[in-house]
C-alpha cells in the first residue's frame, strides 16, 4: 500500500476516533438537536450542530482557498445534478433518522456504549445503502437520476456570485462569511449555549474535523500516480462498505471511509469504558425494533440518494457550499421536521 494512503487511512482512523469521543461525551447529533428545539423547546444542541457548520465552512473555503484542498473533486461539486432525486433522499433520510432515533454516526456512537439498537440500525443501514448503491434498488435509482438530472454552470454559491463578475476569490470570501456570521451569530445568541463550554468546544472540534478530512483526502493523499478520492465525514456510503470490507476483506481496499467509521465505534466504546458510560440497552417491543430497523433502511436509501447523511450532507457537503448540499440538507431537515411534528409525527411508543 502507496505511503500516501496509508497516511490517509490513519488520518481517517484518527478523525474517527476524535469524533466518537466528542459525539458520545456531547450528545451531538442533528435529529436529538431537532427534537430538543421543535419538541422540547431546548435549542442548545442545535446550535452546536450550527457552530460545527460554520466552523467546518471556514476552515474548508480557507484550505480550498489556499489550494490545499481541490474540493471539486468531491462529488459534491459535479455539474451534472438531480435536484429531485436529492431533496427526495434527503426526505427518506430524515424522517428514517426520526424512525430510528439518531443517524448512522450516531448509531455508531450509541454502539461503542452497549447500545444494541444501534447494531440493528448500523446493519440494516448498510444492506440498504448497499442495495441503494449497486444491488436491487440501484437501477430504480440510477433510472430516477438520468430522467431528473440536469447540467448547470454554476454548481456552488461562489461560483453563482462568480456569474455576475466577481473574481472567484472575492465570490468564495462573500459567500462562506455571510453564511459562517449568520450561523455563529445564531448559534451564541442563545444564552444557555453561550454557559455551555462543552457544547461550544464540540461544535468548533466536530466542523475541525470536516475540514481535516479535506486536507488529509485532498493534500496528504494527492498522489498523481495513485490519488484517494477527495472527500471528509460522511457515513452512509462509508457504513456499507465497512460492512461489505467486514465480510470480503481480501476482495476490498482499506480506505478513509472505512476507517472513520472503525475509529468512530472505537473512540466512542473507549470513552464509554473510560467514563463509566458502557451499559447494555436493548429494544422494548417487536414493534419498536421493526420502526428502527425501518427508519434505518429509509436512511440507507435516502442517504445514498442524496450523496450524504446529516453529517456527510449537512457539515460536508455544505462546506463545499454546493448547491446541491443545500437542496438535500432542506430534504433532511424537511423530513426530519414532518418526523417530529405535524400530521406525519411519528408517535412516541407506548411503555410496557
Amino acid at each position: 500500500m502507496d505511503s500516501s494512503v496509508q497516511l490517509v487511512i490513519l488520518a481517517g482512523l484518527v478523525i474517527g476516533l476524535i469524533y466518537g469521543a466528542v459525539g458520545l461525551l456531547s450528545g451531538f447529533c442533528l435529529m436529538s438537536s431537532m427534537r430538543g428545539w421543535l419538541a422540547q423547546g431546548d435549542g442548545r444542541l442545535v446550535r452546536t450542530y450550527a457552530l460545527a457548520m460554520a466552523v467546518a465552512i471556514a476552515a474548508s473555503q480557507l484550505l480550498a482557498g489556499s489550494g490545499m484542498a481541490d474540493l471539486g473533486k468531491s462529488i459534491y461539486l459535479q455539474q451534472s445534478l438531480s435536484v429531485p432525486v436529492l431533496f427526495l433522499g434527503g426526505l427518506l433520510f430524515g424522517y428514517g433518522m426520526v424512525l430510528s432515533n439518531g443517524c448512522g454516526s450516531r448509531a455508531l456512537v450509541l454502539l461503542g456504549c452497549g447500545n444494541l439498537r444501534s447494531f440493528v440500525v448500523v446493519i440494516v443501514l448498510a444492506i440498504a445503502a448497499q442495495m441503494t448503491l449497486k444491488g436491487l434498488i440501484a437501477p430504480a435509482r440510477i433510472a430516477l437520476v438520468q430522467a431528473s438530472q440536469t447540467t448547470v454552470n454554476a454548481n456552488s454559491l461562489p461560483s453563482l456570485l462568480a456569474a455576475f463578475g466577481a473574481a472567484e476569490a472575492t465570490s468564495r470570501a462573500l459567500a462562506a462569511t455571510a453564511i459562517v456570521v449568520a450561523l455563529i451569530l445564531f448559534a451564541f445568541a442563545h444564552p444557555a449555549f453561550r454557559r455551555s463550554p462543552g457544547q461550544v468546544a464540540a461544535g468548533v472540534i466536530v466542523g475541525l474535523l470536516v475540514a481535516g478530512g479535506w486536507f488529509a483526502t485532498g493534500f496528504l493523499g494527492a498522489d498523481d500516480f495513485n490519488p484517494v478520492p477527495v472527500t471528509s465525514l460522511t457515513f452512509v456510503a462509508p457504513i456499507a462498505d465497512s460492512l461489505q470490507y467486514a465480510m470480503l476483506s481480501t476482495g476490498l481496499t482499506l480506505n478513509f471511509g472505512i476507517a472513520t467509521v472503525a475509529g468512530v465505534f472505537a473512540g466512542s466504546l473507549i470513552t464509554a469504558l473510560a467514563t463509566g458510560r458502557f451499559h447494555f440497552e436493548g429494544y422494548s417491543s417487536p414493534r419498536h425494533m421493526l420502526r428502527s430497523a425501518g427508519g434505518a433502511a429509509l436512511m440507507g436509501i435516502g442517504g445514498v440518494m442524496a450523496f450524504g447523511c446529516s453529517i456527510g450532507q449537512g457539515l460536508t457537503g455544505i462546506s463545499t457550499l454546493a448547491v446541491g448540499s443545500f437542496v438535500a440538507v432542506a430534504g433532511i431537515l424537511l423530513g426530519t421536521t414532518a418526523g417530529l411534528r405535524g400530521s406525519l409525527r411519528v408517535q412516541p411508543l407506548a411503555v410496557a
